[in-house]
């Protein structure tokens, strides 16, 4: 916004030069972009900031010179005196929603020419041309005022009637529009944008630009001077989708004054009197939906808290009156009535904006942020998350980081069923994408796509994982909220000479083993999965201290197919852990334990069982044998096949023997085995595998 001092201080007496001026204006938040000196006189470029429409003129700067330097303002002359004849024209506004008022003036007998010099010379150094003494005084008030105005030939307008509503209410959805604006180009018009119309035809784009056929020209005699109040978002509707900018569509969606529009219509029509002569006729007045101030609640404590100031109540009351904001003193709280053009004021927080704006940034006093150091859960949380993270990335994983939005749809691939948790998603009211229209309950679905996005582009070897939240509809307020691990393995086979390749199943198996370990949570086990897309017998539920906590396993052909993959039948494996669920099985405390002095000795244990029995089971079982020299017991071989019977499965276990206090013998390791040997076939039924 460019802003000549010289036309400045016609509104208000500023105490300091214009480079002094520039400066406070910047610690109140309008940065002066530039200082230009334009036909004798200094023009301040103001960077106006979206929320502050009512800075976009120069009687907005002063307003907040005025409060700066609190200094009086001085409004030029807009009431209309004298004996104004009645006109026959009538206003109409069908959708007040999108048009809360519209006034408007009958100025008959104007002459239309150029306009003063002076009025050229200050349109000019605001960077607008000059057309014609009528234009020239709509767009002079334009910048003065802040508010759009529009001047209709009035001989032009049809019946004398002024109509406001979008095409689809007038013509009743009917026909489509189009209408030929000031720029010479005739235009299609969106059934819900907001037109002007005289008894048959639509005259201007409302709040954007007028119409082509009521234009003002040396010929015009008689004039229908507009001021109105549009709906910000209609305005910004029809102007990108008429692609139609304009300098009144710029203040338009922006929000203007309602209040003040009469007078910038009154100040328009003076000028245009003493200017182009004509009789001015009686103000007409539409206005459906009143204005209403709403208040804010502000508590003087809390105001200094914020600010880390001490500002006495007088003190606050007094920069409020000065930014022109009524005030009523509750004793510790006030009640602040922001005036209709400064509609940004909305909670206490913007109250305290203003206070300290006004107040100086500068003038506040610097402090180091103190902050309590956190020993319990919060921090807690926070150095497990980054230990999985780390344990993760050491595994060979990369992390993935996805939108938190999801698709209904994903799970109906994943064959998810209708009364499963996962299916009670929070719907997002107004998404990004249709698409992705709530809030994802499971981070398998987006982890896939980054597969499939790998894929596509050669990538052989995929690891990655994702630590984030998903999110259930728990019927309250705020959905429920829980920190997940996901991740998803895939390894292209291709023939070794020198190795055998394990199953993917294990080797992400291992990553998570490699997990636990770190974060010291050993009574870890492997069930038969429940998911229904996981492979049969080729997945499992993950569980600690027979607590459920995620689950593991390959995806299913079914899957695979839905995927597009079939051909490839890759192994891909996935992987979903609660993490807070996790967390809380972490031990508080770590007891260090000596190096050992003495050897171990290590056995194994081939054992034929029915295959239904878990690995886990067993491990469970040699564990319960009571012994004070079995210090680990790993799993190290499953074997289904030749040489095994039908239902049966050979799993071999190897068994790590340590005393603390001394050398173990032969023989006091061959009893001790001999005896857990018989205690698990005893316990599990099986057998010695030969």
């Amino acid at each position: 916004m460019r802003i000549p001092c010289a036309w400045l201080n016609e509104l208000i007496d500023v105490p300091v030069p214009p480079a002094e001026l520039a400066e406070r204006l910047t610690m109140t938040g309008f940065e002066i972009e530039g200082i230009e000196a334009v036909n004798g006189d200094t023009v301040l470029e103001v960077n106006v900031t979206p929320n502050r429409p009512d800075c976009l003129s120069v009687l907005g700067i002063a307003r907040e010179v005025s409060a700066a330097f609190n200094v009086p303002l001085k409004l030029p002359q807009c009431d209309i005196t004298g004996e104004q004849p009645s006109s026959g024209f009538t206003i109409h506004i069908f959708t007040p929603e999108l048009c809360s008022r519209y006034c408007g003036r009958y100025i008959k007998g104007v002459r239309t020419s150029a306009s003063p010099e002076w009025i050229k010379q200050r349109l000019e150094q605001c960077g607008i041309r000059s057309i014609n003494n009528i234009v020239d005084i709509t767009n002079y008030v334009l910048l003065e005022f802040g508010h759009p105005l529009h001047a209709f030939d009035a001989g032009t307008l049809r019946r004398e009637k002024v109509i406001i509503g979008p095409p689809d209410v007038i013509t009743e959805g009917k026909s489509s529009v189009r209408i030929k604006t000031l720029d010479g180009i005739e235009r299609a018009v969106p059934d819900e944008s907001l037109l002007i119309w005289d008894s048959e035809r639509p005259v201007a784009v409302a709040g954007v630009m007028g119409g082509a056929s009521t234009e003002v020209t040396g010929a015009t005699k008689d004039i229908f001077l507009e001021s109105a109040y549009f709906n910000p978002v209609s305005i910004r509707r029809t102007s990108r989708r008429m692609n139609l900018v304009s300098e009144s569509s710029y203040r338009f969606e922006r929000g203007t004054d309602i209040e003040f529009l009469e007078k910038a219509l009154d100040r328009a029509a003076l000028l245009i009197q003493q200017i182009a002569g004509g009789t001015v006729h009686r103000l007409i007045d539409a206005y459906p939906l009143k204005y209403m101030p709403q208040s804010v609640t502000v508590n003087y404590g809390k105001m200094n808290r914020i600010l880390g100031v001490s500002l006495a109540v007088s003190e606050i009351l007094e920069i409020l009156n000065r930014l022109g904001i009524r005030t009523e003193d509750k004793g510790e709280t006030a009640v602040v009535y922001p005036p209709p053009f400064r509609r940004d004021i909305r909670s206490d927080i913007d109250v305290a904006e203003e206070i300290a704006r006004l107040h100086g940034f500068d003038r506040v006093p610097v402090s180091i942020p103190r902050g309590p150091l956190l020993a319990g859960s919060i921090n807690s949380k926070v150095l497990n998350r980054k230990l999985v993270h780390e344990a993760m990335r050491k595994t060979g994983f990369n992390e993935a980081i996805n939108f938190s939005f999801m698709n209904m749809s994903s799970l109906d691939m994943l064959s998810i069923p209708d009364n499963d948790r996962r299916r009670k998603a929070v719907i997002i009211r107004n998404p990004l994408r249709q698409e992705d229209s709530c809030l994802r309950t499971t981070l398998i679905p987006a982890l896939i796509e980054d597969f499939r996005y790998n894929l596509d582009r050669g990538m052989k070897e995929i690891r990655i994982f994702e630590i984030a939240r998903v999110f259930g509809n728990c019927g309250k307020q705020l959905p429920d909220e829980r920190l997940m691990l996901g991740g998803i393995w895939y390894h292209e086979k291709s023939p070794s000479l020198w190795k055998e390749d394990a199953p993917g199943f294990f080797v992400a198996k291992g990553a998570l083993d490699s997990l636990f370990d770190t974060l010291n949570i050993r009574n870890c086990s492997f069930l038969p999965a429940s998911e229904p897309f996981l492979h049969a017998g080729n997945a499992a539920d993950i569980s600690v201290s027979g607590s459920r906590i995620g689950y593991i396993g390959v995806l299913g052909p079914d899957i695979i197919g839905k995927l597009g993959l079939k051909k490839q039948k890759p192994e891909i494996v996935v992987f979903e852990i609660d993490l807070e669920a996790v967390f809380r099985h972490i031990p508080d405390s770590v007891k260090y334990v000596q190096i050992p002095k003495f050897p171990y000795v290590e056995r194994d244990i081939a054992l034929v069982t029915d295959e239904t029995i878990p690995s886990a089971d067993i491990l469970a079982i040699i564990r319960t044998y009571p012994s004070g020299i079995i210090e680990d017991i790993n799993v190290f071989d499953s074997y289904k096949g030749p040489g095994i019977p039908a239902g049966k499965k050979s799993l071999a276990f190897s068994i790590t023997y340590r005393s603390a206090d001394r050398t173990l013998t032969d023989d006091e390791v061959s009893s001790v085995h001999d005896s857990l040997v018989s205690y698990v076939m005893e316990k599990t039924g099986g057998e010695l595998r030969k």
